[in-house]
């Protein structure tokens, strides 16, 4: 149930984004893994946020715009990453390849590979294309290309206290954005992993990969997709070390221990019961601000009294 009722805040209405009121909410959970504790009560001012994440197509539009290239269209100067293995210095992306047997859970490297020429363009490699994917989420998009298209399209990166807000739907202190039970009455709520993760995939909800954003149910806000799907970027950091070491869940060809890390939220597709619970809204993951990968995205949020730049309707869906 919601801890703060009803709030009325008259607003207008804003495209393509709905609006999540000012309250306070339990933030983080003292029920799953130690970085999400202690649970607490926090506070949001009311702000506007997509109702899904950004997809292939309104990311091509930026691009279009823009010209923009992306972190992992760029191959690093060597000098950059002086750890790094010389023959990873180029353009590419880490993109997630299912093992064909059983492989041990704490060692990423068995699903995760680098891959030149992985892009959000081409998230599975280079011989991949977006036909199709036209509506579902964007990936291989670094904190730096988020960044760039919140910018462009007048808006912002939420912080992790908004993202969870907006997570919950109203709801307060549930495991889950839609309450305590995961499957409740065995429905499927979000594109999460089922089988033996990582390398048996039972494709019970029909996806293998991204889902198209909107193919579940939305949140008590209108949301589409806060769970599953895709990781998304939130604005703030990582703040201690061991926050760090205790939510690894993939490596990076470019980074190094120094590197900023910031707070992605959500789960993934490839969170499952048996191996990454962080389908909810408590759950949260350090992702390097240097590191791309086939699972994080991105969606945006503005304040009430954003003034948007642009209308990007006229602009062409895909390059």
């Amino acid at each position: 149930m919601s801890a703060f009722g009803t709030v009325s805040e008259k607003v207008p209405a804003m495209a393509g984004m709905q609006w999540i009121p000012t309250h306070t909410f339990r933030m983080g959970s003292d029920e799953f893994y130690p970085e999400e504790s202690p649970s607490r009560f926090a506070a949001v001012d009311g702000f506007w946020m997509d109702t899904g994440p950004v997809t292939n197509a309104m990311f091509a539009r930026f691009v279009h715009a823009t010209g923009y290239q992306t972190f992992a269209e760029k191959a690093p100067e060597a000098q950059a990453c002086p750890r790094a293995d010389t023959r990873l210095v180029r353009a590419g992306s880490l993109v997630f390849v299912a093992p064909v047997e059983p492989v041990p859970l704490n060692q990423p490297a068995f699903w995760w590979q680098w891959i030149e020429g992985a892009d959000w363009r081409h998230p599975y490699g280079p011989e991949s294309a977006l036909t199709g994917l036209e509506n579902h989420p964007v990936v291989h998009v670094a904190y730096e290309d988020a960044m760039a298209y919140a910018l462009w399209a007048g808006k912002r990166l939420p912080s992790e206290a908004e993202w969870e807000a907006a997570a919950r739907g109203g709801l307060d202190n549930t495991a889950y954005a839609w309450g305590d039970t995961l499957e409740p009455d065995g429905q499927l709520k979000a594109n999460y992993w089922q089988g033996d993760f990582p390398w048996r995939n039972t494709l019970a909800d029909g996806y293998l990969r991204t889902s198209p954003v909107g193919s579940y149910p939305p949140n008590g806000w209108g949301l589409f997709d806060m769970i599953g799907n895709v990781w998304e970027w939130t604005k703030d950091p990582y703040r201690t070390a061991a926050e760090m070491a205790a939510a690894a869940c993939g490596c990076s060809a470019r980074s190094h221990p120094g590197i900023e890390r910031h707070v992605v939220k959500g789960g993934s597709h490839l969170c499952a019961p048996d191996y990454c619970q962080r389908y909810r809204p408590a759950a949260r993951l350090a992702q390097a601000l240097d590191t791309t990968t086939s699972h994080v995205g991105f969606r945006c949020v503005a304040s009430r009294d954003t003034v948007f730049k642009q209308d990007n309707s006229d602009q062409e869906a895909m390059p």
